[in-house]
């Protein structure tokens, strides 16, 4: 298999940015209108009215008409754009949560297909504290309130749907992965080559049936000239428990430790305090994403919570031979990524007993 990469800086869109060049850009939020907001609420009671299952929610049950030139802008700026797009203003206040995951679901069908966040069959991730170590051989960052390093969800796309906040802490962060490739393009040409080789990751314990705990992908990779980051560092490191998995070198370590180093940098991240009611979408070829530590209220029904769903898009890019380790299929616009579920179940609620 092949890994040659471009070894000077890479072009792939408007995807290497830094902070000044998306604060205050109209073209990466948009702010749902009244119209919009009771568009929205048409199909919740056309589909609930119905009694459509979550599993059975599709555009033609689910239409939302006046949306199409807002979706075609989203996905856009998905892929081409910078790689990432918010929402702002889903009405989270006027509906109980159950109807919301029809809104969320129903919504993202009209972007592509969602996708299992875990073994379980989830397809709508609650992301909140559930008091799991982040660092543990079954650890995921969307069940805990500790601070999470820079990363990429194992999807062509990630959503995240805001209901509530912390007491305090849970700051969003966001850098480019092109921008912090290319900056290592420039200075440590010896370390980019490092990251276009492979490197073993940790199932976390959800692997398929058959299959050891652990596989293999490079972070960095190139296929026609379009650019895919798949960054987790904990899952990295998570796989060198397992006896058969070579030892991480010291150059693997230092790149790494270069890619941490720049994504925490101001001159490369952005930083943001959610607002429920904020739907962010990212591209996780594209984009990196981390968040500080929080505190939560003590009353249940106040305490932080986000609602996550991971797409397979319309429209995405050709990946490298060596993703389909993960993803499964490789070709743009593929149904790929999420997680393989032995029942082809689907829920759409994350429990502790999940996890």
């Amino acid at each position: 298999m092949s890994f040659h990469h471009t070894p000077g800086p890479l072009t792939d869109g408007r995807a290497d940015w830094r902070p000044a060049d998306v604060l205050n850009d109209p073209r990466l939020e948009h702010s749902l209108a009244p119209s919009e907001i009771a568009t929205l609420a048409r199909a919740l009671a056309q589909a609930r009215g119905q009694g459509i299952p979550l599993d059975d929610l599709e555009t033609g049950n689910f239409p939302l008409p006046g949306f199409e030139p807002l979706f075609e802008q989203l996905l856009r700026e998905l892929e081409t754009g910078r790689g990432l797009f918010l929402l702002r203003g889903f009405p989270v206040h006027r509906h109980p949560k159950e109807d919301l995951r029809y809104l969320y679901v129903g919504l993202s069908r009209h972007l592509g297909t969602t996708l299992a966040q875990s073994r379980g069959g989830d397809h709508v991730g609650d992301v909140r504290d559930l008091n799991v170590d982040v660092n543990s051989p079954r650890g995921r960052a969307y069940t805990s309130k500790q601070k999470l390093t820079f990363h990429a969800d194992q999807a062509d796309v990630v959503g995240l749907l805001v209901l509530r906040v912390a007491k305090s802490g849970g700051l969003s962060m966001l850098a480019s992965a092109l921008a912090i490739r290319n900056e290592i393009a420039r200075t440590r040409p010896d370390l980019l080559h490092v990251l276009h080789q492979p490197m073993d990751w940790s199932w976390q314990e959800q692997q398929p049936d058959g299959a050891p705990g652990w596989y293999s992908q490079p972070i960095y990779t190139e296929c026609d000239g379009r650019f895919s980051s798949c960054y987790i560092r904990t899952h990295i490191v998570s796989a060198q428990r397992f006896e058969a998995v070579p030892r991480l070198t010291p150059l693997q370590l230092e790149a790494m430790d270069l890619i941490d180093r720049l994504a925490h940098s101001p001159e490369f991240h952005i930083s943001t305090m959610f607002q429920p009611g904020d739907l962010q979408f990212l591209n996780n070829h594209v984009i990196l994403h981390s968040r500080t530590a929080f505190e939560d209220h003590e009353e249940p029904d106040r305490q932080r919570h986000l609602l996550r769903i991971w797409l397979a898009v319309r429209g995405s890019r050709p990946l490298h031979e060596s993703r389909r380790a993960f993803f499964r299929d490789v070709a743009p616009g593929a149904m790929r990524g999420g997680y393989t579920v032995r029942d082809d179940r689907r829920v759409y609620e994350t429990t502790a007993a999940m996890t």
